[in-house]
This record gives C-alpha cells, sequence and structure tokens, in this order.
C-alpha cells in the first residue's frame, strides 16, 4: 500500500497569503500621513511645535468667536454678585437654537446706539410683551402684575429703584437692570432715548454663565427664581400712552 502523502493542486480561487511585515516600518497610509506632517513643518520654524501651538491658537480663536468668550466686569453695577477686575465666562451659544433670554438671565450686550460704544453686563428683568412698572406699595418692582423679591441678589442696601417707570417691552427687545441699582446706568437712564433703554435680543452677545478669575470667587451664576411666578405677558398690558410695538 502506498502510504506516501501525495501532493495536491494549490486552490487557484483564493489569492496567496500575503507575507506578514515584520520590518517595522509604516504602511503606506502611514507613510502619507507622515510626509504630510513633514511638508507642513519643514517651512516653519521651530517645526512641530510651532505647529501645534498655531493649531492650539486657531482653537481658541474658534472657541472665541462662537463658543464661548471672557469678558472682564469694568464697574460696580452688577455688585455684589460681580466685582469690578471679575472675568466671567459669556456663553455665546445660550440663545443660538431657538430660547431668547430669560427673566433673571445675566447678559452681555452690545451697547451701540443705545447705552455706549461698548459691551455691558446687565441682568434681564423683563422680555417682549412685558409690563414693568415700578413700584408697588412695599417699593419692590412688578411685572405683568407680579411683585418680584429682588432682595437675594441687590446691592445691600439699594432700593428697587429710586427712578419710577411704567413701560411696556416691544418684541424682540429686553429691559435691563444692574443688581447695584444705585451705581447703574441702565434701561431706566434711557427711557427717553431711542428705544427707550430697551436692548435689542439681536445685540446679546451671549450669557454670563460663571466667574473663571480670581480663582477665590470663581462659581457658577444661577438665575434667580425671583422672576418663576411672574406670569406670561398679556396683549393689553400696555400702559396709557405706551406703544408696546415702538
Amino acid at each position: 500500500m502506498d502510504t506516501e502523502a501525495q501532493p495536491t493542486e494549490r486552490d487557484r480561487s483564493f489569492p496567496p497569503d500575503r507575507p506578514e511585515d515584520t520590518s517595522g516600518r509604516p504602511g503606506p497610509e502611514g507613510r502619507s500621513r507622515s510626509a504630510l506632517l513633514s511638508r507642513l513643518t519643514r517651512g516653519l520654524p521651530g517645526g512641530r511645535i510651532t505647529l501645534t501651538l498655531l493649531l492650539c491658537l486657531l482653537f481658541l480663536l474658534t472657541v472665541n468667536t462662537y463658543v464661548a468668550r471672557p469678558f472682564q466686569i469694568p464697574s460696580g453695577s452688577m455688585e455684589q454678585a460681580l466685582r469690578v477686575g471679575d472675568r466671567v465666562l459669556v456663553n455665546k451659544m445660550a440663545y443660538r437654537f431657538g430660547a431668547g433670554p430669560r427673566r433673571g438671565d445675566v447678559i452681555v450686550f452690545d451697547g451701540t446706539g443705545y447705552f455706549g460704544e461698548a459691551a455691558y453686563i446687565k441682568r434681564v428683568v423683563g422680555v417682549g410683551g412685558d409690563h414693568v412698572v415700578c413700584c408697588d406699595g412695599e417699593g419692590r418692582i412688578r411685572v405683568n402684575g407680579r411683585s418680584v423679591d429682588e432682595s437675594g441678589f441687590l446691592y445691600p442696601g439699594d432700593s428697587p429703584s429710586t427712578v419710577p417707570f411704567d413701560v411696556v417691552v416691544p418684541d424682540g427687545r429686553l429691559f435691563v437692570l444692574g443688581d447695584h441699582r444705585s451705581d447703574s446706568s441702565d434701561s431706566r437712564d434711557h427711557l427717553g432715548s431711542p428705544g427707550g433703554g430697551m436692548i435689542p435680543v439681536d445685540d446679546v452677545i451671549g450669557r454670563a454663565d460663571g466667574i473663571v478669575w480670581p480663582l477665590r470667587h470663581a462659581g457658577r451664576l444661577h438665575r434667580p427664581d425671583a422672576y418663576e411666578r411672574v406670569p406670561a405677558a398679556a396683549a393689553d398690558t400696555a400702559p396709557a400712552g405706551v406703544d408696546a410695538h415702538g
């Protein structure tokens, strides 16, 4: 009996196995990436370090333009929540997807044409359609007929306002006040100006979400619940002589 193993014809329907690459060299994809990186860094002083720094700078510029931006507090108008020299992080995405500023939000806005040629930071007291009045029998601001207890964030010793007013906020605008009412130039001071001291929502840069510097004062800025019980604006809240759309 023939017991010798007989050779069999190789199955030619399958390609031959590719030999394992044991050279340790990068494959074509790895070489192409390495070559691209080499070309990018060849003409840069400092090579890869400079490229890394440039990419980091580009990232920071993108974040600053579209996502968040630091803002330094220039005055005491928002004490004592925000002090002179504090740096807050302004969330520029807060109102980008349909949601508008809410009562109690601390916002940064461009005051050009309304307050002055600068960015300002104030608290939203009234939104479009709101009827805002100062003051009730206890000296509190009323919004849509509801008195608001602002004692939780007003500067100690300040009253809600020493300036009487009775306004309806036009659609697309905001009535804003500083927390340090006796040291704040805000919507009350521009009632007779074009726009009546109301800030266009389109001029809002973003919402101040937290203090990032100095570290001893760092923390989140929370929307107070003082305005939570304010009802929605009614269609017939306009006081006599006030145009709710102008």
